[in-house]
């Protein structure tokens, strides 16, 4: 885990998230990290992360090497209404005033799950991901969309909803990129590998993953 907060020397806007989040439910990876011109990019968990309350116990699990704009939104369970009531309104939350039970007051939302994103994914400019999406390594969220849905591995999304707008790179390229997880390897091993990965030099980097980047 992190303990640098800042990656770069002078610069307060951008944070290694890891290094600032300490929520049990909220899982980081290294690395990963988060830009924000107009807030203090340290309270990245009490601006960004909303509606995530202890009642549900869900979870936000963020990869290793993730790249996530100013102004990008997660948002949890409790932003969901229930829609199986002839109301929207959470009754069930407002216990006290409407003599309810509080052992129901999760009742008063839809409940779909965690919010798990991979690694190296780029999260773009007041993005917002809703709950239970699961987001593939390697994949682009444009700027302000609105994810409501799973976003395969290595393809680029916008609008809203948001819908795939192309994939990254070929399909063989794909898989050998989900094969050799380069973001799993020691520090030293990736700094030796950044020429072929900025390069996009995909053939150098799995003979790297061979153990042949020098044949």
């Amino acid at each position: 885990m992190m303990t640098k907060i800042y990656p770069r020397t002078g610069d307060r806007q951008t944070v290694y998230l890891n290094a600032v989040v300490d929520d049990p439910q909220i899982e980081i990876g290294d690395y990963t990290i988060y830009n924000d011109s107009r807030s203090d990019p340290r309270l990245f968990a009490a601006n960004n992360i909303l509606y995530h309350y202890p009642v549900h116990r869900e979870r936000l699990v963020i990869g290793r090497f993730c790249s996530i704009a100013c102004g990008a939104k997660f948002l949890f369970n409790c932003a969901n209404h229930t829609l199986r009531s002839l109301s929207t309104y959470t009754f069930p939350l407002f216990y006290e005033e409407w003599q309810g039970d509080r052992a129901q007051v999760a009742e008063a939302w839809d409940c779909k799950g965690d919010i798990v994103v991979g690694n190296d994914v780029w999260i773009g400019y007041e993005a917002a991901i809703m709950a239970g999406v699961r987001i593939g390594d390697g994949a682009v969220i444009g700027a302000r969309a609105l994810v409501t849905r799973d976003v395969a591995p290595y393809t680029i999304v916008g609008g809203i909803p948001a819908r795939p707008i192309r994939t990254r790179f070929a399909p063989e390229v794909i898989e050998l990129l989900q094969r050799i997880r380069w973001w799993e390897w020691p520090d030293e091993r990736i700094r030796r590998a950044l020429p072929a990965i900025q390069s996009g030099d995909w053939a150098q980097l799995e003979r790297f993953a061979s153990g042949n980047a020098g044949n």
